[in-house]
This record gives structure tokens, C-alpha cells and sequence, in this order.
């Protein structure tokens, strides 16, 4: 007989990945432990094996699960009516609320995928890519002439972009949304304008 799966299956699952993602990004991957997160889980090492099987596998589970979901939260935008520097800008502001709450996966994002299999790695690294895809696709749109040709320099601009996004976190641990949104007004303006469009996002704001 097929066993039968628990009602709060998916309830346990989430506090474990959010509290090992914690776990991991405190202590660092190398030094955390499957005992550590069972404690800060308030479970037993058991359970955590009955959802996981290995230290490795709460890793790529932590990472599959928010990469994807975020992979699939931003290439499904509905950006079609909005003209590229609108895209861009909304894009922009969609990631960084999206990254909201997730500190955690982000440093272990960082500190992680390169310990996992290369065929996982390769599965991580796809989500990537997509997202990278994703917003290079708006930033040819931005400026189609300027990257005629060119993919390095479209790479390396896009890059850029999630440069300062992704680093975010580190000085802004505690910010809300609207300072989420204030900052990815200043990014998009930055990468649609250069330092004159920092000017005017802080004119702006004052």
C-alpha cells in the first residue's frame, strides 16, 4: 500500500528548507550540520531524513524551490503593453521584492551550488540562466544599437544590473517594501540614464 502522505506535509516541508536556509547561512554550509537544523527546527534529526535524505539534498532543495519559484514569478510577468524601459523598471522592482524574506537563500545561493553534483548544479544553473535571459532580452529592447553584435557586452551589462540588485541585502537587511521599491527606482535609473538618472531619482524623493 502506497504510504500515505501527511496533511501538513507541505506546511513541514517549508519550516524545514526556511530553517535550514537560516541554519546555513549563519553557520556556512561546510560547518552547518543536519543536527543543527533538527535543533532550530525543534525535530528530530529522523524527521528531518524522512524529508531529506542527506545534508545535499536539503541543500538543493532549498535552492531548486526558490530559484524556481523565482525563475518562474519573473519570466511570467506580463510586460507586453508596457514599453522596454517600462519593462525594464518593472522587472527591476519585481526582483527585488522578490528577493523580500529571502536573505537566507541568497547568501546560501551564493556559498552553495558549487559544492552540489553537476547534474544538480546544472538544474540550478538553468534557472539562472533564464532569469539572466530574461532581463538581457528587455535590455537589447532598451537599447537594441548598442549591443548589435555584441552578446558579451549585453552579458555583461545585464550582469551589472543583477550586481546591483543582488547585493542588496547586505546593507539592507531590514528594509520594507517601499525601500525596496525606492531602491529600484534608483537602479532602473541608473542603468536607463546613467548618474544623471540617479539625480533625478533623488530629486525625487526629496
Amino acid at each position: 500500500m502506497a504510504r500515505t502522505v501527511a496533511k501538513d506535509f507541505g506546511e513541514k516541508r517549508h519550516h524545514i528548507l526556511k530553517t535550514a536556509a537560516k541554519v546555513f547561512a549563519e553557520e556556512g554550509y561546510d560547518r552547518a550540520s543536519v543536527s543543527q537544523v533538527a535543533k532550530a527546527c525543534e525535530i528530530s534529526k529522523a524527521n528531518i531524513y524522512h524529508y531529506y535524505s542527506s545534508k545535499d539534498d536539503l541543500l538543493f532543495a532549498i535552492l531548486e524551490s526558490y530559484l524556481r519559484d523565482l525563475r518562474d514569478h519573473i519570466c511570467g510577468l506580463s510586460l507586453a503593453d508596457l514599453s522596454p524601459p517600462k519593462r525594464l523598471q518593472t522587472t527591476i522592482s519585481e526582483v527585488l521584492l522578490a528577493y523580500e524574506g529571502a536573505d537566507d537563500e541568497h547568501k546560501v545561493q551564493a556559498m552553495g551550488i558549487e559544492t552540489l553534483s553537476a547534474d544538480r548544479q546544472d538544474i540550478l544553473k538553468g534557472y539562472q540562466r533564464d532569469l539572466v535571459g530574461f532581463v538581457a532580452t528587455i535590455v537589447r529592447e532598451v537599447a537594441p544599437d548598442a549591443f548589435t553584435d555584441d552578446d558579451a557586452k549585453l552579458r555583461a551589462t545585464t550582469m551589472a544590473i543583477f550586481g546591483m540588485m543582488n547585493w542588496f541585502y547586505m546593507w539592507n537587511t531590514t528594509t520594507d517594501a517601499a525601500a525596496r521599491m525606492a531602491y529600484a527606482d534608483i537602479v532602473s535609473k541608473l542603468s536607463l540614464h546613467g548618474i544623471e538618472g540617479l539625480q533625478v531619482a533623488l530629486t525625487d524623493r526629496n
